[in-house]
Parts: C-alpha cells; sequence; structure tokens
C-alpha cells in the first residue's frame, strides 16, 4: 500500500507537456511582450555598432628561384668549400613561412605604422561617411583641431596609444590563411572604412615583399664580399671554381630582387573596396535576442511549475 502511494505521489510530482503548454499559454502576452521589449532594445543597440567591412587579396608564394639553385651548389660542393672553412649548409629556408610570421610581428608593424601614419585610423575611427568617403574620428579619443589624443584610459596606458596596444588592435582585424593543398594565402583586414581597409591590405602585401627583398640583396651582397675575401685567400683551383660559381648564383638573386616587385607573394587577386558590410548582422542579433529572451521564459515557467509541485 505505502509503495502504491508513494509511485501515485511520483506520479503527481512529474509535469506533463500539456500542463507545460498550458502554463506557457496562460502567459503568453507576458512572453511576446519581454520578447519585443528585448527586441527593440536589441535593434536601437545594434543601430549604434559601427559597419565593418573586410577587404582581401589572394596570393600565391612565389619560388624562391636562386636560392634553391645556391642550396643545390651547397650541397654538390660543401665539401670543398668547407676546405675553405665556407659552412654553406644544405637546408633551404622557408622564405614563405617567414614571410607570413614577419607580416604579423611587432618590429614589421611598428615600420609599417609609422610609414602609413596608422594610429589615428586605427584607434580612433568610429564609423565611415559613404558621402565624403572619409572615416568619422571619435573624438572622445581623439581631438582633430589639436591633433591630440584626449582618451580616458587607466594606467599603465597612455592618451596616446603605444605601438604595442595598436598592434594587438591590428591583429584584431588581420586575418592570414593559407590553404595547405594549393598553398594559396587569403590576406584580409577589417575596418570601418572600406577604403582603409583596401589600402592597407595592399600596403602590407607591397611591405612584405619590400622587406624581404631588401634582407635578401643585404644577405647576397654580404655573401659577395665573403666569397670574393675566399677566393683571395686561396690558391686551389677547385675551390676557387666552386667559389665563382656560388657568387654566379648569388649575383642572379640580387638581380631578381631587382627585377620582381612581388618577390615573395604574387598577387592573384587584387584586394577591392567592399561594397556590402560585414558586420554587425542587425537581423540576426535582433531575432537572436527576441528567442533568447522566449526560452529564457520557457524555463522560467517550467522551474515555476517545478516549484508548485514540489510544495
Amino acid at each position: 500500500m505505502a509503495d502504491t502511494k508513494s509511485a501515485d505521489r511520483d506520479s503527481s510530482d512529474e509535469i506533463g507537456l500539456h500542463e507545460l503548454f498550458s502554463e506557457i499559454w496562460r502567459v503568453k502576452f507576458w512572453l511576446a511582450g519581454a520578447s519585443f521589449i528585448v527586441a527593440v532594445a536589441m535593434a536601437i543597440y545594434s543601430l549604434t555598432l559601427p559597419n565593418i567591412y573586410r577587404s582581401e587579396a589572394l596570393v600565391t608564394p612565389v619560388s624562391e628561384g636562386a636560392g634553391g639553385k645556391l642550396s643545390s651548389l651547397a650541397g654538390q660542393f660543401g665539401g670543398i668549400a668547407s676546405l675553405a672553412g665556407i659552412n654553406l649548409g644544405s637546408k633551404e629556408s622557408n622564405k614563405t613561412n617567414i614571410a607570413l610570421e614577419k607580416l604579423k610581428s611587432r618590429e614589421f608593424f611598428f615600420g609599417f605604422a609609422q610609414k602609413h601614419s596608422v594610429l589615428v585610423p586605427l584607434m580612433a575611427a568610429k564609423s565611415w561617411d559613404p558621402q565624403t568617403n572619409q572615416f568619422i574620428v571619435d573624438n572622445k579619443a581623439y581631438d582633430e583641431k589639436s591633433q591630440q589624443w584626449v582618451r580616458k584610459v587607466r594606467a599603465p596606458r597612455q592618451a596616446q596609444p603605444s605601438l604595442l596596444e595598436a598592434h594587438k588592435v591590428f591583429l584584431d582585424n588581420l586575418t592570414v590563411n593559407q590553404d595547405k593543398a594549393s598553398g594559396m594565402i587569403k590576406i584580409s583586414f577589417d575596418h570601418v572604412s572600406p577604403m582603409i581597409a583596401r589600402n592597407w591590405v595592399t600596403a602590407l602585401i607591397a611591405d612584405i615583399n619590400d622587406e624581404m627583398r631588401q634582407a635578401d640583396i643585404k644577405e647576397a651582397q654580404s655573401s659577395i664580399a665573403y666569397l670574393e675575401q675566399q677566393i683571395a685567400q686561396t690558391k686551389i683551383s677547385e675551390i676557387q671554381t666552386v667559389l665563382y660559381q656560388l657568387i654566379e648564383e648569388q649575383t642572379k638573386t640580387l638581380m631578381l630582387t631587382n627585377v620582381k616587385p612581388e618577390y615573395i607573394f604574387e598577387t592573384i587577386d587584387s584586394a577591392v573596396v567592399p561594397e556590402l558590410k560585414l558586420k554587425p548582422g542587425r537581423a540576426l542579433m535582433v531575432i537572436g535576442a527576441a528567442l533568447l529572451t522566449g526560452i529564457l521564459g520557457v524555463g522560467i515557467v517550467l522551474i515555476r511549475l517545478v516549484m508548485k509541485k514540489e510544495q
């Protein structure tokens, strides 16, 4: 008998779907009203968010050319060259990976920021005016008349953003993806101004090509000077032959750096000024807020029913 009463009590404590739907129907106007108010609030909030545009370019790594031949010669004649005390090595550096890492490095950004004056548009741009095609500055962060930073921040931050702080924001908006199968690389940047987004993607590709080219020029010139010094110090004709071949390959490297503007990355699809915004998705924000409120309301109804059953 006791087991029967216990089973009846457990059965009465269970909440059926019919009972739940009846309770939801009873408070349907409250649920609908709450969802509507939250949706309106989200719509108003979404209007305060600036449109963000993304410009992207597709590039492909350029063949290293003379570098590969130099490594081949080093492997073939490394033993002879070592007699002269030259350690050439046969491992070929992956310039593509180096360039991609350098693209996101602090040192590269510091030079890029100073060359292209990115600090104000990166750290103080509030929105974009399509009529004038100019970005609108947040006057709470930067005073255009006095050209002074006026933002209020906590220490150790200062009114004028440091390059380290700007670098973090820069990386948050920069996207670099490489397709492992094809090797193609997509470089994109997000900004409130579609024009700036396009210009910076184009400038990033040009600057990283130039920096890698200048580094190879310096390396090739240093190598030629060193090899010429070794030629002057050795009387062994076989070693001299190898050294002259190595000088020839380094000279070819110098020639390639001067005739190829797209030294590391060749542009397949150039960056363009985007017409459509990337975010925010205002409609999705409003719909999501309304649905979340409705789900939360149903959860509250269910909790109330459970508490009522337990009393």
